[in-house]
């Protein structure tokens, strides 16, 4: 715990009183908003507020553009996987036909071969 404080009120209103009046001669110490001086700094902090503003347009656009392309990308990647199952699907059409006529050929064969063995059959 810290030593006793001695001060009274009286001091305490004094440094109050002070602080305040440091204050208020700080505000008054500004320069007038005419100054030109003032009017060439808050000229800077509008070009730099106008620089951040322009960065975070082209970090805007740049963004836009990258999610355009990646959109773009992805719908290219699509149509060529759908373009593919489509060109497998026509694939195993193909072969499923060629199939189909290959074994109706077959049955064909082997119902020609018993009609012919059944004539030579008769023939005998």
């Amino acid at each position: 715990m810290g030593a006793f404080d001695y001060r009274n009120f009286d001091d305490r209103k004094k440094n109050s009183a002070s602080a305040k009046q440091m204050l208020l001669e700080k505000f008054k110490a500004r320069p007038p908003a005419d100054d030109p001086e003032m009017i060439a700094k808050a000229e800077a902090r509008a070009a730099i507020a106008r620089a951040r503003e322009e960065r975070i347009r082209e970090r805007e656009a740049a963004r836009i553009a990258a999610e355009k392309a990646a959109a773009e990308a992805k719908r290219a990647r699509e149509e060529a996987e759908l373009a593919a199952q489509i060109a497998r699907e026509e694939e195993e059409a193909r072969l499923a036909a060629e199939r189909k006529a290959a074994v109706l050929i077959e049955r064909k064969a082997a119902r020609d071969a018993r009609y012919a063995a059944r004539k030579a059959k008769a023939r005998r």
